[in-house]
């Protein structure tokens, strides 16, 4: 009998010729005469990674000098038509047997691979767009107050983050430094997070540029972005929670984030939109997305996965969340921000209303209150050596599924710098 092909996707496989999700990668034994092996746009197919560039030079394509690159930026910048053109042209190479023989010596095996951060980061925001997760975080800290803010109903709330902090999947996290105070303490102390958490989000990706004092409407999403990922806010709730009045946001969050290795088209999420929970009023005019159509509305039905150190935690439905993904662009944008290629923005913590479907840890162990039962031990926030991994499918065309490449990172312990600062307490 003749060998298998690994063209040859056993059925169910969730990155199937249905998926075909970007990344960039290197092997160990090209290095292109640098001491860094060579980086290239790699399509992922089953168990193995498509030299996209290679394959496409062999062919003759057009597209041999957007997919051979060593960051997706080119093609992110190259618009809406060409994302659709080169997805198709991908989807005949590893579909029609006639391509096989130009096809197949292209493909790495997944274990053989190092992957890269696959794009180039323009601007990081993150924005906090699940009512179950806000709803319990205002709980938490708000226990004799309205969880809900009275502007988060009327606008996607978010955060300008740090983008050279966005770190893919498999970089360690060293645990951050910094000023906590307690509400009993007396003054604040330095040191290493106590309560660093996780947020378990889906990141978004920007291709098509726009002009600055230009508004992007809602209209216009699929035209900007490109697709989207698993993205893992890392959150230092101690340092956060001593910082963030007036102005949210700084420390606490501008560490690390973590993003997945794949960037999932939106095109191959077509089966996965979803309408967004019911709006209990009207919202105003560049945000209201009541009268969407079937084919454009702003939801996805991601189904998510968070495990530490393989136990697995929580399942958060990114369906439910609130604000969607072209509500959050069209309100980033709508002063006249512009978009930039690679900018990147992440959904917020992703939450549902049951237990099991907290997103953080902060809503898991309700602020450290109920502990986490683990096989190693219990868990209020993470210890050093913990490795969160997060996984994703969502529906795909014909009773399909669609993978989401993970995002994982392992605790690394705090680094003390010296002098001054490695002397406090």
């Amino acid at each position: 009998m003749p060998l298998q092909s690994p063209l040859d996707v056993p059925e169910g496989d969730p990155f199937g010729p249905h998926n075909l999700p970007y990344g960039v990668f290197s092997t160990a034994e090209e290095t292109g005469g640098a001491a860094e092996p060579r980086r290239r746009v790699g399509v992922r197919i089953g168990g193995y990674v498509l030299d996209a560039g290679a394959v496409a030079l062999a062919l003759g394509s057009p597209y041999a000098g957007l997919l051979g690159q060593p960051s997706l930026n080119p093609l992110l910048a190259a618009g809406r038509t060409a994302w659709h053109d080169v997805r198709r042209a991908l989807t005949a190479w590893v579909t029609d047997p006639g391509h096989r023989p130009a096809v197949e010596p292209h493909l790495v095996p997944l274990e053989a691979v190092t992957m890269h951060l696959p794009y180039e980061v323009a601007d990081y925001v993150d924005f906090y767009a699940s009512e179950h997760h806000a709803t319990n975080v205002g709980q938490i800290f708000r226990p004799d107050g309205d969880a809900l803010t009275p502007n988060w109903k009327h606008l996607p709330i978010g955060y300008h983050g740090r983008a050279g902090t966005l770190i893919v999947s498999g970089t360690d996290v060293v645990r951050p430094s910094g000023q906590r105070k307690a509400p009993a303490d007396p003054a604040p102390v330095f040191g290493p997070s106590i309560k660093l958490d996780i947020e378990a989000e889906v990141g978004f990706v920007v291709g098509t540029p726009s002009e600055l004092g230009t508004a992007v409407p809602l209209g216009d999403f699929r035209e900007h972005v490109f697709g989207l990922f698993l993205l893992n806010d890392w959150s230092a709730r101690d340092i956060q929670a001593w910082e963030y009045v007036p102005l949210g946001p700084f420390l606490g969050k501008s560490f690390a984030t973590s993003v997945s290795a794949w960037v999932t088209p939106l095109e191959a999420l077509d089966a996965a939109r979803v309408a967004p929970p019911a709006r209990d009023f009207p919202l105003l005019p560049y945000l209201d997305d009541s009268d969407a159509g079937a084919d454009e509305q702003g939801g996805f039905d991601l189904h998510i996965t968070v495990a530490i150190n393989g136990h697995e935690v929580a399942h958060p439905p990114f369906s439910s969340m609130y604000w969607t993904a072209a509500q959050q662009l069209a309100h980033m944008t709508v002063n006249g921000a512009s978009l930039r290629t690679g900018d990147v923005y992440g959904s917020g913590t992703v939450s549902g209303p049951e237990t099991g479907q907290r997103g953080s840890l902060l809503e898991l162990t309700w602020n450290g209150r109920d502990a986490l039962e683990l096989p190693d031990g219990k868990r209020t926030f993470l210890e050093d050596g913990d490795t969160v991994t997060m996984t994703a499918w969502a529906p795909g065309p014909d009773g399909t599924k669609v993978g989401l490449g993970e995002v994982t990172g392992t605790i690394a312990a705090a680094r003390v710098t010296a002098g001054r600062i490695a002397d406090a307490r």
